[in-house]
C-alpha cells in the first residue's frame, strides 16, 4: 500500500488511501460517512498549485484536520450539489456554479445533498506558488496573492453559472486522453486570467446563504422522506410534522437540494426502482407498488421522465449490458485494444481543434 504524506492527510483526511501515484497524477480514495466513497485525482501543475478532479458517491465525508498556511480554493461543480459553509451561512453549489474561498486549519465535513457530485477543485498555496504566473508562461501576469485578496477579503465568492467560466471547464471535463497535465496547465492559466480580469464592483454576487435552522429543517425532511419511501407523503403532512409553514419548508428544502420536495421524492423513488429492476425479478407492477404507485401507467410515466426510458426498456438494457459485460470479461485484451484504437483515432482531430482555438484566442 502507498502511504499518504502528512500534508496529503491534512488536505484529504487522515483516512485517505493513495490508490495510485504516477509522474502525472495521484489517485486518492476516501470512504464516505454513509458507506459511499470519494475518488480524487490530483495534478500538481505548478509549485503550490494543484488541480483535483472530484468524483463523489456519498452524502458526507470528513476531514479531521485542516491545511495550515495561506491557501485558497476554487471549486467548480459539473454535476450534483455541494454544501459550502462560510461563517454562519450555508451556500450550495449546483451545476455550473463556481466558488472561491480561503482554506483554514480547521477540520470539517463535506456534505453532498444529492449523494453524488463531480467537479474540479483548484488549490493554491500562495506562499509556495510563484509570485506572478508570468514565470510559468510569458504574458500571464496574474498574481495568486492578488486573486486571494480580491475574491476572499471579506467572504466566500460565489458565481452562479457563467458562460465564460463554463466554456473553460467544459473543455477540462473533456480533456485529451494523453498529456493531461500539460493541457490542464494551459486551462488553469486561462481560468486565472479570466478571474483576474473580472470586474468585481458590479459582478460580485452577494448570494444570501441559508441559516443553520433552515438547513436543519431541510435535512430532517429529507431524512423523513428516505425513511418513508413506500408512502405517499404530502407537503401539508410534512409542514405539520415539522411545525413550519408549507412555504417555509419548500424554500428551505429547495435551498439545500436545488429541487422541490416533490421532485426530490420522485427522483429518489425512481432511482430506487431502477435498482430494483436491475437487481430483482419482480414485475414492473410489483416494483411500482413498492414505491407507492398502484397505477402502472403513472409509474411508467414518472420513471421515464426521471430515468429517460420506460421501466421495461430499462430492464432490457440492463440485462443486455450485463450479458455483454460477461462476454468482455472472457476476452479483456481484445476489447481493450479495440477501445484504445477507437480513442486514438478520435484524439488527433479533437486536440487539433482545441489547439487551433487556443491560438486564435
Amino acid at each position: 500500500m502507498i502511504q499518504a504524506t502528512q500534508r496529503e492527510k491534512s488536505i484529504y483526511g487522515e483516512e485517505v488511501c493513495v490508490q495510485a501515484r504516477t509522474q502525472e497524477s495521484t489517485l486518492y480514495r476516501l470512504k464516505g460517512l454513509d458507506g459511499g466513497e470519494v475518488l480524487m485525482t490530483s495534478y500538481a501543475l505548478f509549485p503550490g498549485i494543484e488541480l483535483i478532479y472530484n468524483d463523489v458517491h456519498t452524502h458526507s465525508c470528513g476531514i479531521e484536520k485542516g491545511v495550515n498556511g495561506n491557501l485558497f480554493e476554487i471549486n467548480h461543480c459539473a454535476e450534483g450539489r455541494i454544501e459550502c459553509r462560510f461563517r454562519k451561512d450555508y451556500l450550495y453549489l449546483g451545476p455550473g456554479d463556481l466558488a472561491i474561498s480561503r482554506k483554514d486549519g480547521v477540520g470539517h465535513s463535506s456534505y453532498f445533498p444529492l449523494g453524488k457530485y463531480r467537479g474540479y477543485s483548484l488549490l493554491i498555496d500562495v506562499d509556495r506558488a510563484p509570485q506572478t504566473l508570468s514565470s510559468c508562461l510569458e504574458g500571464v501576469d496574474v498574481r495568486p496573492a492578488e486573486i486571494l485578496r480580491r475574491f476572499c477579503s471579506d467572504r466566500c465568492f460565489l458565481r452562479r453559472a457563467d458562460a465564460g467560466i463554463s466554456r473553460i471547464f467544459a473543455q477540462m471535463y473533456e480533456e485529451p486522453s494523453e498529456s493531461r497535465k500539460g493541457y490542464f496547465r494551459i486551462k488553469v492559466l486561462e481560468l486565472l486570467l479570466y478571474l483576474d480580469a473580472m470586474e468585481l464592483s458590479q459582478e460580485r454576487e452577494r448570494t444570501k446563504g441559508l441559516s443553520a435552522p433552515q438547513v436543519e429543517i431541510a435535512k430532517n425532511v429529507c431524512r423523513y422522506l428516505t425513511e418513508h419511501m413506500d408512502s405517499h407523503v404530502t407537503l401539508e403532512e410534512l409542514a405539520s410534522i415539522f411545525h413550519v409553514s408549507g412555504t417555509h419548508l419548500k424554500n428551505c428544502f429547495k435551498g439545500v437540494y436545488g429541487i422541490s420536495v416533490y421532485a426530490y421524492i420522485r427522483g429518489q423513488k425512481m432511482q430506487a426502482a431502477a435498482a430494483a429492476l436491475r437487481g430483482t425479478d419482480c414485475t414492473v407492477l410489483e416494483v411500482a407498488g413498492q414505491y407507492g404507485y398502484d397505477n402502472g401507467s403513472k409509474f411508467a410515466k414518472a420513471f421515464q421522465e426521471v430515468i429517460g426510458v420506460t421501466p421495461k426498456e430499462y430492464r432490457r438494457r440492463s440485462r443486455a449490458e450485463n450479458a455483454a459485460s460477461g462476454d468482455r470479461s472472457k476476452h479483456p485484451a481484445s476489447e481493450a485494444a479495440k477501445e484504445k484504437k477507437s480513442e486514438s483515432e478520435a484524439e488527433g482531430g479533437r486536440r487539433a481543434g482545441e489547439l487551433e482555438e487556443l491560438l486564435r484566442s
